[in-house]
């Protein structure tokens, strides 16, 4: 009989759950493993009371129970197994032996599923899809609010508490998705955040191995993959190994007297003393590269918390970082991801970054990271990208960087009165930068996302504008990314940088929402006209190998005039921008290097033809973009 994934998953944890019932082991981590690595080592948690006071035993063809680690808390032991490319797939038995009895834990190999050549990872012919799922859509109302969790309400006018999106809401709307024309989807975290209040943006971990109750179950996760590929989407994971939350469940009983930074703070506090007892980190991230840099402050960066309910994890600790590593991976195979997003990249040590993400592309040499480094100065940002000849010898293994440079750039490019050093030269020289970058077309290129303030709002809620800003980002030598609602003119004006109003609902989500932005009931006009425009650009884009990988050339911006092409064989895209408040009418006697002159060109949105000849009329505050195809 033929068993899909998802069952074979259901029948696993079944086993696993009546095996817990009858023991005295608590938590086994990773909860199975696969067959078929390059690297053949498996290191497993096993959390139960007194566990390290038992003797270790597997006897299976193809194991070999390597080393047995004590932890400082007696109720842990960590098993080192090498596991032979020539071990068949199946179920073993995991003996633990003491005087008082013995205990059995069934461990399941499969082989490896997610093989090098099959996985792709998103690249600069993706355009990124970001969602906070417990803002986009209701898929399922019955697990809105789940009983045992610390959170237990749900409250829509409320834009810091849970409102009842989950996987199975986005599972739902994934053709609209991919008719919007998007290619990838950056999901903020889904693991459990078993959290008092404010868990519903999911960066606040409880347990790395457990779906949140209120987004779905690991079956849910399973469809929600399938599909996904099946509309040829492909999916990033959001991972965060700098922190977890404060009710994680080892936070109660820790591992290892350094699991944490500051542990011994946290140790000595409660609930009710741990806000003022945090050791917060001093947010110098300049200082990973700096070679005049103090330690104090070096390690107040790195050891810092960021918030007293997101404990800071040590990664100094060789078991905490290889718990980290195999848990990336086990969620690559298990849901057969493209790509990791990975939140708050330089707060983690930066020799286990190197480790992580090298250990993940060895594996998945296709695959894509994007590390957050939330920084505006160029050189910070290319420190971390992959084949950098950094002076320090830092090797980061990582292919990409979030572009906070260029947003910024955008954003004062647009929105800035035009001068000799304001305004459109802004993105003009911050593009000129890209000589600096290993490679700039691995870059993740954004105009918002769930941290900052929406597009719309950034442009005081001109249209024009916005489609200045999101058109040019979408041609740009990058991978685009685009806050899930910037198609329907989302804004957080009221607030502007308020987290909660940022991560809005999206209209048509629930049942009883009066506006629906999945079929366009109730839109207004301009939304209407913003979410046709970027549907346009995009499916455009899925089809311009132009815009994919074509060479850029661009023109210093005269005259509140900027333009940008992307050429590749007998393609040619161009993006021009006219700020000004008037039409103006563009000589073209300077762009002879196009070498596109009497060539019949068409607005991709509009349909409207040019011949690029002598000169062409710009409307005023507007941005166009033209193809020959």
């Amino acid at each position: 009989m033929r068993y899909t994934m998802k069952k074979l998953f259901t029948i696993f944890f079944i086993i696993l759950s009546i095996n817990n019932l009858n023991s005295q082991i608590d938590i086994v981590h990773p909860p199975n493993w696969w067959i078929g690595f390059e690297n053949q080592e498996l290191q497993i948690l096993v959390k139960g009371e007194k566990i390290s006071n038992y003797d270790v035993s597997i006897d299976y063809p193809g194991i070999n129970l390597k080393q047995i680690h004590k932890a400082d808390s007696p109720n842990y032991l960590f098993i080192d197994l090498n596991i032979s490319n020539k071990t068949k797939p199946g179920t073993f038995k995991i003996k633990f032996k003491n005087e008082n009895g013995d205990l059995i834990h069934y461990y399941k190999l499969d082989n490896k599923r997610v093989l090098k050549k099959q996985n792709n990872g998103f690249d600069s012919s993706d355009v990124v899809y970001l969602i906070t799922p417990d803002r986009f859509a209701n898929g399922d109302y019955s697990n809105d609010i789940v009983k045992g969790l610390k959170e237990d309400r749900i409250n829509r006018d409320d834009n810091y508490a849970r409102h009842g999106g989950d996987l199975k809401g986005i599972t739902k709307n994934m053709e609209y998705i991919n008719e919007m024309g998007f290619t990838a989807l950056w999901l903020n975290p889904v693991l459990i955040n078993d959290m008092k209040e404010g868990s519903y943006h999911g960066y606040a971990t409880t347990d790395y191995y457990t779906i949140d109750p209120r987004f779905g179950t690991l079956s849910d996760y399973l469809d929600f993959s399938e599909r996904a590929k099946k509309n040829n989407i492909k999916l990033i994971k959001d991972i965060i190994v700098n922190h977890c939350g404060l009710y994680h469940w080892w936070m109660e009983d820790l591992p290892f007297n350094d699991w944490l930074n500051y542990q011994e703070i946290y140790l000595k506090s409660n609930d009710e003393t741990i806000e003022k007892n945090t050791v917060y980190s001093n947010h110098r991230r300049s200082t990973i590269q700096d070679t005049y840099a103090a330690e104090v402050d070096y390690r107040g960066m790195l050891d810092g918390w960021f918030v007293p309910t997101m404990p800071d994890l040590n990664q100094r600790n060789e078991f905490m970082a290889e718990y980290l590593i195999q848990n990336s991976i086990w969620w690559i195979e298990t849901l057969n991801l493209s790509g990791i997003r990975q939140d708050t990249y330089p707060y983690a040590e930066k020799e286990f970054l190197s480790d992580w993400a090298g250990r993940i592309m060895e594996e998945y040499p296709k695959f894509n990271i994007v590390g957050e480094e939330w920084s505006y100065n160029p050189i910070r940002i290319a420190y971390w990208q992959d084949g950098m000849n950094n002076k320090d010898g830092y090797k980061s293994n990582l292919k990409s960087t979030m572009d906070f440079a260029m947003q910024k750039a955008i954003f004062e490019g647009i929105s800035e009165n035009e001068n000799w050093n304001t305004g459109l030269i802004k993105i003009y020289e911050s593009l000129s930068n890209d000589f600096y970058y290993e490679d700039p077309g691995s870059l993740l290129v954004f105009n918002d996302n769930h941290d900052m303030s929406r597009i719309y709002t950034q442009m005081k809620e001109d249209i024009s504008k916005t489609k200045m800003a999101v058109g040019l980002m979408l041609i740009l030598p990058r991978i685009p990314q685009i806050l899930y609602g910037t198609e329907i003119l989302m804004q957080d004006t009221a607030k502007p940088g308020d987290h909660g109003l940022i991560r809005s609902d999206f209209p048509g989500g629930w049942d009883n929402d009066q506006t629906n932005a999945f079929t366009g009931k109730n839109l207004k006009k301009d939304q209407l006209e913003m979410q046709n425009y970027l549907k346009t650009v995009l499916n455009f884009r899925k089809k311009s190998k132009a815009i994919h990988s074509g060479k850029t050339l661009h023109y210093a911006p005269i005259n509140g005039i900027y333009v940008i092409s992307r050429k590749n064989d007998d393609e040619t895209v161009l993006c021009i921008i006219n700020k000004n408040n008037f039409d103006k009418e563009l000589n073209l006697d300077r762009f002879h290097e196009l070498k596109i002159n009497n060539t019949i060109l068409t607005e991709i949105y509009t349909g409207e033809k040019f011949i690029w000849k002598d000169k062409i009329t710009l409307k005023k505050n507007s941005s166009i973009i033209l193809t020959n195809k």
